[in-house]
């Protein structure tokens, strides 16, 4: 919001002699955000005059129009000749008044004009924009003073174009949607630095008439509650905004249309009440408020044809059929509160114009902007709250700017439709602020405050009973207030909102910072050290952490294969989600880091190892609503009891996806690609950080969704599955558009049990027996089965196993493989004989021939 100190002056009287910095320190001590305060006299220095453009030649042979001109500039260059100036706008002919800065001038920027050759003519100047003068953003064409402007050419032009204000720039918090006004902002000063204000909001207006200024349906007074309207007949068509009017839009940002569209723009910023400007002769029949139909399209002033939903908010034309809706619904006009329709805009010819201020839900304004892109000023503002009481001191605010400069006459009849609710009366213990806050507030003091916002305070009785969770009162200490907010104010709701703006009102500097003693900790637990312990085993790896949004679309469950019956199906709908393609909670982390992982791809990254560890969310079936509660008080142990059981079961999990080179080719040989046993690998690396003993680990061949049921394996601990890792399955990696042989792991960290007291290791000084056997056994047998039958055959002596080898052809038989394990035998007490190291391994190999049919390779 960018507003004149000028404009405000109209409300609140500010001192002429008030630095920028006071100005400043008052909003930001009412909790005002401010961007900026620019003293526009120092923005542009040098000469800056009014000049008139007496000659053109437009010049030819360049890229692009340029344009030779003439400008009359008086006595400021010094000679009383026109100036030669090279200018590439199109916008002025002969005739016209603009703004010139001469050679020695500075804009905004520190750009330092001069006299130059240029195009081969003589350029001494510039003819300026807006955007150049630092007024706007607006660049398509130079300022070209209004016919009506008093001052001649050699003048100082800083007057005219409104470079000798202060202009405020604000970033409007959502709560204080009444600040995205003039009206709001100087109400706001005005409490801060005490003086009095002038509400333009409490003008007089014609109250609505019997007669209605035009036929008007509403349908639906729920999206809106209150439709106001009148007719100006006989507007001149030819009437300009007057210079003044779109100076102020300039420098608001908004962009000078017509004289009815800038008259409802220039309310909305003063009054911050939303309007729009209808052709009345380009309205067939009686207007329909409504919600839209699914199917139904409105073109909006945009030029954008738009598909509407059923929560959308329309005004309709009712004299032109429509196929979609029922009889006398008409077809819509304007996509209600978010912007017009092109089949009613205000044109060059309009004459006659029906002006319309309404008061429309705010959550459907909201979400109808987001569902259609479609960020209006005036959306904008209705989505943060406008006052229902305006709608009729706008329109007669309107009605006198268009009938004193476009001429025309206003209509008798006033439509009023008001279905609008009175503000609720909050309870507020008028000791409240003081026992939250800390400062000790007297009753009349936070009756002073609360009746300087706007409020009606009625002082009660005792208070019978204190609120749950307060400590330090006693039931029936001080008075009961009763508020009633202001229109203007819809955001106070609680009485945590009261007390909110009494400290707001009263200073923030008065609130004691007090910081509470941190009570002396233990470090972190467990959990938090296994997590930093598996993120660094992961790291230490090659993997890189992301971290991924939790939120998923509905058709990821489908891409990622998942079975009907699958418990990772069911997921949390979020109520107002970011974005509505993405409205839930992942239940797996393979989404969004599959996701991660395309995007990256998309970049051009080729090798990549991603891993992930955050919470999945698993919803809990038949719990119901949560239970609603305030912000007055503490809930109730039951209350949270109730909240809780609603609140999804969050389990933390950790992931990682492989794509590309593990060992990248080059001139010391050939790479490797990662596989599906590097995503096991990084399943028994976090398990192994996890400081589980590997006697409880087993890893064994299994088929799950979305892993490839050939190259899937199931991590288990003491029997229980944790996790899964193998090679996605290819439709998987289809549909998700991921390069062949993507592998992944996922594995839920909380299922882990914890960490068993391990004792240290005896180190034994006597030198290990190393024996390598192959056997030869069915390639169904899991090569972990295999290595629990060395184990357990082996003995003591056995200190090691690995699996160094799997080889298989046709000379070992069909469907048989050969697993060749190297084992380490070590006696703590004595250095083993061969025979010894040798019986052990007899007894290893024992065991497997017994249990899987084992032979020795070669025997």
């Amino acid at each position: 919001m960018r507003v004149s100190v000028s404009w405000l002056r109209e409300y609140v009287d500010l001192p002429v002699d008030l630095p920028t910095e006071d100005l400043e320190q008052a909003l930001v001590d009412l909790g005002v955000e401010v961007e900026s305060v620019v003293d526009l006299r120092r923005t542009v220095t040098g000469p800056l005059v009014v000049g008139e453009v007496r000659e053109i030649e437009e010049l030819t042979g360049f890229k692009k129009p340029i344009r030779h001109c003439l400008v009359d500039v008086g006595a400021a260059n010094g000679t009383g000749e026109l100036q030669q100036i090279v200018c590439g706008a199109r916008n002025f002919a002969p005739g016209d008044r603009v703004v010139v800065i001469l050679p020695g001038g500075v804009l905004p920027g520190d750009f330092t004009i001069g006299a130059r050759k240029t195009y081969g003519r003589m350029s001494a100047g510039m003819i300026c924009s807006a955007q150049e003068l630092g007024l706007g953003d607006d660049h398509s064409g130079i300022i070209v003073l209004p016919p009506d402007t008093a001052a001649r050419p050699g003048d100082d032009a800083r007057p005219v174009v409104g470079l000798d204000d202060v202009v405020v720039e604000l970033e409007i918090t959502p709560d204080r949607g009444y600040a995205l006004s003039v009206r709001g902002i100087a109400r706001e000063l005005a409490y801060a630095l005490g003086l009095s204000f002038r509400d333009p909001g409490l003008v007089p207006a014609p109250a609505g008439t019997d007669e209605p200024a035009y036929p008007v349906q509403l349908r639906d007074t729920v999206g809106c509650d209150r439709f106001a309207a009148r007719m100006v007949r006989g507007v001149d068509p030819t009437a300009t905004t007057p210079g003044w009017m779109r100076q102020r839009l300039t420098v608001a940002g908004i962009r000078s249309i017509s004289l009815p569209v800038d008259i409802t723009n220039y309310v909305m910023l003063e009054l911050g009440q939303p309007m729009h400007a209808f052709d009345a002769d380009r309205i067939t029949g009686p207007l329909v408020v409504r919600r839209a139909e699914a199917g139904e399209k409105v073109t909006t002033l945009d030029g954008v044809v738009r598909a509407l939903t059923a929560e959308d908010m329309v005004i309709c034309d009712a004299g032109l059929p429509n196929s979609l809706a029922g009889a006398g619904d008409g077809v819509p006009i304007s996509l209600a509160a978010v912007m017009g329709g092109e089949t009613s805009e205000v044109v060059g010819g309009t004459t006659n114009v029906l002006l319309e201020a309404a008061h429309w839900d705010p959550v459907m304004v909201g979400r109808t902007a987001r569902r259609h892109k479609l960020f209006s000023e005036a959306a904008k503002r209705w989505e943060r709250g406008v006052d229902p009481a305006l709608p009729l001191v706008a329109l007669q605010r309107a009605v006198e700017l268009l009938t004193t400069h476009g001429g025309g006459e206003a209509g008798a009849e006033v439509l009023d439709l008001d279905h609008v609710r009175p503000m609720r009366p909050v309870t507020l213990p008028a000791d409240l602020p003081s026992r939250r806050i800390g400062v000790d507030y007297s009753p009349q003091r936070v009756v002073d405050l609360l009746e300087q916002v706007g409020c009606t305070v009625i002082r009660g009785g005792d208070r019978l009973a204190e609120d749950p969770g307060t400590v330090g009162t006693t039931a029936g200490a001080g008075d009961v207030l009763t508020v009633t907010p202001p229109t203007w104010r819809p955001d106070l709701t609680d009485p945590a909102d009261l007390v909110e703006e009494v400290v707001r009102l009263d200073g923030y500097d008065r609130v004691p910072s007090v910081l509470p003693t941190a009570p002396p900790g233990r470090g972190l637990t467990w959990q938090q050290r296994r997590r930093r312990a598996v993120a660094r085993s992961l790291a230490e790896r090659g993997y890189v952490e992301v971290l991924g949004l939790p939120f998923v679309a509905p058709e990821l469950a489908d891409q990622l294969g998942l079975p009907a019956d699958d418990p990772r199906r069911p997921a949390v709908r979020l109520a107002n989600p970011l974005s509505e393609e993405e409205p839930l909670l992942r239940t797996t982390l393979l989404g969004p880091l599959l996701g991660i992982l395309k995007r990256n791809l998309g970049r051009g990254h080729r090798d990549l190892a991603l891993y992930e560890i955050g919470t999945v969310f698993h919803p809990r079936a038949g719990v119901g609503a949560p239970p609603v509660m305030g912000v007055d008080r503490r809930p109730t142990d039951a209350e949270f009891a109730a909240a809780d059981a609603v609140v999804p079961a969050q389990p933390r999990h950790v992931a990682v996806v492989l794509t590309g080179d593990v060992d990248p080719a080059g001139w010391w040989g050939a790479g490797r690609a990662a596989g599906w046993a590097d995503a096991v690998e990084a399943g028994r690396a976090v398990l192994a950080a996890a400081d589980l003993p590997a006697d409880r680990i087993e890893v064994r061949a299994a088929e799950h969704a979305p892993w490839h049921p050939g190259r899937c394996a199931a991590l288990l601990v003491d029997g229980v599955v944790v996790g899964h890792a193998g090679e996605l399955h290819p439709t998987v990696v289809a549909a998700l558009e991921l390069p062949r042989r993507t592998s992944a792991m996922e594995l839920d960290l909380d299922a882990l049990p914890a960490a068993p007291v391990v004792s240290a290791p005896t180190v034994s000084g006597f030198p290990p027996a190393l024996i390598d056997v192959a056997l030869v056994l069915d390639e169904s047998v899991p090569a972990a089965e295999v290595r629990a039958a060395l184990v357990e055959g082996a003995g003591e002596l056995l200190e090691h196993v690995r699996l160094f080898d799997v080889y298989a052809s046709e000379s070992l038989g069909a469907g048989r493989r050969s697993l060749a394990y190297k084992l380490t035998f070590r006696a703590p007490d004595r250095t083993l004989t061969v025979e010894e190291a040798v019986a052990a391994r007899d007894a290893a190999v024992a065991v497997a021939t017994q249990r899987f049919g084992a032979t020795l390779r070669g025997a």
